[in-house]
């Protein structure tokens, strides 16, 4: 959305944030902004359309930096804080990417609410891309995130903290393994995920236990005392 307008097309004083992780053997990555003419990043975000609906609104962000389409979303927190932005930081980024002075009563200044959201993506299919006042968009580690602006590094932790927490609840919806995978498969994402190693037995008992996997008859190739299983979700279709 261009600074130069007044915002009429969008819901006033609102906006949301994605934080979008990205997963792919066994590296996970944050998906960030690099705003023009500066060093500040940010996670990817926009405003609410007065024709949309919050979800629509989230998904549109989405697809505009990655490319995909009905990708799995999770709503994790309302951040809100009097003092989550500062205006001064604003008016100097906003005359870096756009060359526009804020006057004191622009939109842009008024106290916002930033909804936030986050996704968990195979970063081989997206194709990041930056918005207008951007000058990139690109993967970072998540064990080496820069600094971010405002308080973006606290939504990070924040939707970090929570898809760990929900991992269980969510597996499903993220879609990041193959259609058949072995226990070791997921295990190891697992780990990449929590940044912790996980006792094999445990992890094997507590997955069975959640109702989630189907253990298939069929198994790799290869030595038949020692080929693992495979497994998928429970109401998944396989070829196999």
């Amino acid at each position: 959305m261009s600074t130069k307008t007044r915002g009429y097309d969008y819901l006033p004083g609102i906006s949301i944030d994605c934080v979008i992780f990205g997963f792919h053997d066994n590296q996970l990555k944050i998906l960030l902004l690099n705003f023009k003419n500066t060093d500040w990043l940010a996670v990817p975000g926009g405003f609410i359309k007065e024709s949309e609906n919050l979800e629509e609104a989230a998904q549109r962000i989405l697809e505009e930096r990655t490319g995909l389409t009905n990708i799995y979303l999770e709503q994790f927190y309302v951040f809100g804080d009097r003092d989550r932005r500062d205006n001064e930081m604003l008016k100097s980024l906003m005359k870096a990417v756009d060359g526009v002075e804020l006057s004191p009563d622009h939109y842009l200044m008024t106290r916002f609410l930033s909804i936030g959201y986050y996704a968990l993506i195979d970063f081989t299919k997206a194709n990041p891309t930056p918005d207008y006042t951007s000058d990139s968009c690109q993967w970072y580690d998540i064990d080496t995130i820069p600094t971010l602006i405002y308080d973006h590094s606290a939504m990070v932790k924040k939707a970090l903290e929570t898809l760990r927490f929900f991992l269980d609840e969510k597996l499903i919806g993220f879609n990041l393994l193959p259609e058949v995978f072995t226990m070791n498969d997921l295990q190891n994402m697992y780990e990449t995920i929590l940044d912790k190693k996980l006792l094999r037995t445990n992890f094997q008992r507590k997955m069975l236990s959640l109702g989630i996997l189907e253990r298939l008859d069929k198994k790799m190739t290869g030595a038949a005392n020692k080929a693992p299983y495979l497994y998928r979700f429970v109401g998944k279709e396989s070829n196999v």
